[in-house]
């Protein structure tokens, strides 16, 4: 057996792989912020706001794109706008970022948070619709690191109850189910743009809609009321009566980064997707191995981590996920074990346990403290030779420590 490289022996990568640095910046969008500086226009539904918000909508299929100041307000201003208030119950899959259960929170409602597929590690449709009681509200399906929340599943049963359904769309730019857009499922999809998305302007998010009336009111939150795309110094019609809004507007800077960014996403997410069917096919003939799979009806998966999952029963005794990574690191890879807890029990979770409420979440307590590793998208960029090191490293821990 060779050697691992946490126990003196040599690493499978004897020279640091070329992992690109992220975010990806282009030399042709430098010039333009700076063009952009001395214009002094930066900002109040400027121009490349603008643009962005038709740029992604054309993109994704939507009637209308709304960017905010990032991905957490976007799902505030998606339940303001679909009515979500005090005393509703919002149902929000255990396995995500704490961002998806606070904003629930921020609109006085409680989350109901449910379990997920062990295969998908997305929101199980099951575990979804046993958790509706007559003050459930909406829905959030997040469409988590590298797999799509089964759609075909959750929108039928939230209609059948009444329900809205907000995608979390977070780590999902540029994803396909049945060939259509991600965020374009539900009444309204979030994004997130900050530093280490798919999109990344360093802080940003947007919310889409093919509700071209539900584009109206997300513009109108996140800018004070003024009219969707009105010209600065210019309010347009006033905000409809009762409709408190926000001021959560972005800059053109950000706007800019985005669009150049935008122009690269459905290439990049193709090369993403097909170097990670690679790694599956290695990696799943693994014994003790497996890769988190793709959403049902993918055609085109987007990858904000790749990540896999190793069976503690296949381990020797004395060995746990814990040494798994260190070893995997060893070898020459960057892996870690992703937030290491379920929504409700990460660090910065700071909402009390009678503010929200748990309907069983086995799968994802298991998985995430027991099982998951995960490694940044960048990788995904690689030569597939530098892949097949990735693979091999693996099968060398795992011949090591593997039963």
């Amino acid at each position: 057996m060779t050697k691992l490289a946490i126990d003196g022996g040599k690493p499978v990568f004897e020279t640091p792989a070329h992992v690109p640095p992220w975010p990806p910046v282009y030399p042709e969008t430098a010039e333009k912020i700076k063009e952009l500086y001395l214009s002094r226009k930066w900002s109040f539904y400027a121009p490349r706001e603008v643009e962005f918000n038709r740029l992604f909508a054309e993109f994704t299929g939507a009637a209308g794109c709304a960017m905010m100041a990032n991905g957490t307000v976007t799902l505030e201003m998606a339940l303001l706008a679909l009515g979500v208030g005090p005393g509703d119950e919002v149902i929000v899959p255990a396995h995500t970022w704490l961002a998806t259960g606070e904003a629930v929170v921020y609109r006085g409602a409680t989350p109901v948070v449910v379990d997920i597929e062990p295969d998908t590690l997305c929101m199980s449709p099951e575990r979804f619709e046993e958790a509706i009681t007559p003050r459930t509200k909406a829905v959030i399906p997040v469409h988590i690191y590298g797999s799509m929340a089964d759609m075909d599943k959750i929108v039928p049963i939230a209609r059948k109850h009444g329900l809205a359904v907000i995608e979390d769309c977070a780590h999902a730019h540029g994803g396909l189910w049945k060939d259509k857009h991600v965020g374009t499922f539900g009444d309204i999809g979030s994004f997130s743009f900050q530093q280490s998305k798919l999109l990344a302007s360093g802080e940003g998010g947007a919310c889409i809609t093919c509700d071209a009336v539900l584009a109206e009111t997300l513009g109108r939150l996140s800018h004070i009321g003024y009219q969707y795309a009105a010209k600065q110094g210019q309010a347009g019609t006033p905000p409809p009566e009762g409709l408190i809004c926000r001021n959560y507007r972005v800059t053109d800077f950000q706007a800019e980064i985005l669009i150049s960014q935008l122009e690269h996403l459905k290439e990049d997410t193709i090369l993403r997707a097909n170097n990670a069917e690679f790694l599956r096919k290695r990696l799943d003939a693994i014994p003790g191995i497996r890769v988190q799979a793709r959403g049902r009806k993918t055609t085109l998966q987007s990858y904000y981590l790749f990540t896999f999952m190793v069976d503690p029963a296949a381990l020797r005794p004395g060995i746990t996920r814990k040494e798994v990574i260190e070893a995997i690191r060893a070898e020459g890879i960057m892996v870690g074990s992703g937030w290491g807890h379920p929504m409700y029990k990460q660090t910065l979770w700071s909402v009390p346990s009678s503010m929200y409420r748990l309907a069983g979440c086995e799968n994802a307590e298991r998985i995430l403290h027991e099982e998951l590793i995960c490694c940044a998208l960048s990788w995904l960029m690689l030569p597939q030779d530098e892949l097949e090191l990735f693979c091999q490293a693996v099968e060398k821990v795992m011949a090591a420590y593997g039963k």
